[in-house]
């Protein structure tokens, strides 16, 4: 009697991973180099990328001025934003943005990322005075700004923050300083704001605020005569901003205001204060 051979059973094959979908996103880089060109300052590189768009502003002096032109909504959901700007052996540079930038959740629920990295070489200077950013509600911005000073490099650099456009919560940033002097750190500094972040809307950070902003001043003149540390502005609801002496040389005013109008008016009163010696 014969018998058929019956074939083996074989495990099921796994079904293979689900592959995450792409990040969606724009990925774009500026690059701005100044170098010193006769008596002025001249701008040899002045590339734009995606929402980049950089144009030459009339010269202050022997300083060259670049003003940042958003040309597209960013940063959305999955961008990838970066602006590298140096300003070489005694070369003076001014930068700017021409509107305020506004973090927006875009497509996806990714975060994006803008990242500043600055570069100053000896007797040159830099002045980074964007106009505010502003986190509208459910974005979620991570931004970093990187700075690398030579022993006899200036540093100006203003900061605004706004957290929630009219009526609406913020969405969740988190902001990042790093400043290097001659390759030694002289300030490391980390924030988070909005949804998930411990404690941020508390008195220990802007507590009924939503205007954030701050000037570091890096200057070897600081050297020989820092200023006082010193409190502006009488009323808490109305903000207030306070300047502190660093070790570095530098001077760091940090602010706190219910919104842009009064926040600006404590950074101007504070400024010359940090600046007169």
């Amino acid at each position: 009697m014969s018998r058929t051979a019956l074939p083996p059973v074989l495990p099921p094959v796994p079904a293979p991973p689900p592959v995450p979908a792409p990040t969606r996103g724009v990925h774009a880089t500026a690059r701005i180099e100044a170098a010193r060109v006769g008596g002025g300052t001249g701008l040899p590189v002045l590339a734009g990328d995606g929402p980049f768009d950089l144009r030459r502003a009339r010269p202050h002096g022997d300083q060259a001025r670049v003003c940042v032109l958003g040309v597209m909504s960013a940063p959305l959901g999955g961008d990838r934003l970066r602006i590298e700007a140096t300003a070489g052996r005694d070369a003076h540079l001014h930068i700017t943005t021409a509107a305020a930038t506004i973090a927006l959740r875009g497509p996806t629920t990714a975060h994006a990322t803008f990242d500043v990295r600055l570069n100053v070489a000896e007797h040159a200077s830099l002045h980074w005075a964007p106009q505010p950013l502003i986190s509208a509600a459910r974005s979620n911005l991570r931004q970093s700004c990187t700075v690398d000073l030579a022993p006899t490099a200036r540093l100006l650099l203003r900061e605004e923050i706004v957290l929630g456009r009219s009526g609406e919560g913020p969405g969740r940033l988190s902001t990042r300083l790093t400043v290097r002097r001659d390759g030694r750190s002289l300030l490391e500094q980390q924030t988070a704001y909005g949804p998930g972040a411990p404690g941020w809307d508390g008195p220990a950070i802007v507590s009924c605020h939503r205007a954030v902003g701050q000037i570091l001043i890096v200057d070897p003149a600081l050297d020989r005569r820092p200023p006082e540390a010193r409190l502006f502005g009488d009323d808490p609801a109305t903000g207030q901003a306070v300047l502190t002496p660093l070790a570095g040389p530098a001077v760091l005013i940090t602010a706190l205001a219910p919104d842009t109008l009064h926040l600006r008016r404590l950074l101007d009163e504070a400024q010359p204060a940090a600046l007169t010696r």
